[in-house]
């Protein structure tokens, strides 16, 4: 049996298209019912909190797919007995400036 963790996975796409529609709809409805001004400021701050927040999501997951793969090679290289199998993860944190200092070791 593998250890493969089970994730939620959101469909950003999808999120993305309802909040879209959710703003269509507070637009309509703010120009329908202009004495709530109020509440529809809110709403919209609230609808636009939402993009960014997909877009970090995106980001992480893409460098959590990126870190595994390394990970993966890593592992692969060293069954194959390449030279240098830790290369690929060095690659992989270097890429992204989280490489340990050279004079750094273990504590």
């Amino acid at each position: 049996m593998t250890n493969t963790p089970r994730l939620t996975s959101a469909d950003l796409q999808e999120a993305a298209a309802r909040n879209l529609t959710a703003r269509d709809i507070t637009a309509e409805l703010a120009t329908a019912l202009p004495n709530l001004e109020g509440v529809w400021r809110i709403l919209y701050a609230a609808l636009a909190d939402a993009p960014p927040l997909m877009a970090e999501l995106s980001d992480e997951r893409r460098a959590h797919a990126d870190l595994l793969a390394a990970a993966r090679a890593t592992l692969t290289a060293a069954h194959d007995a390449e030279p240098d199998p830790l290369y690929y993860l060095r690659d992989e944190l270097g890429a992204r400036g989280q490489l340990p200092s050279a004079g750094g070791g273990r504590s």
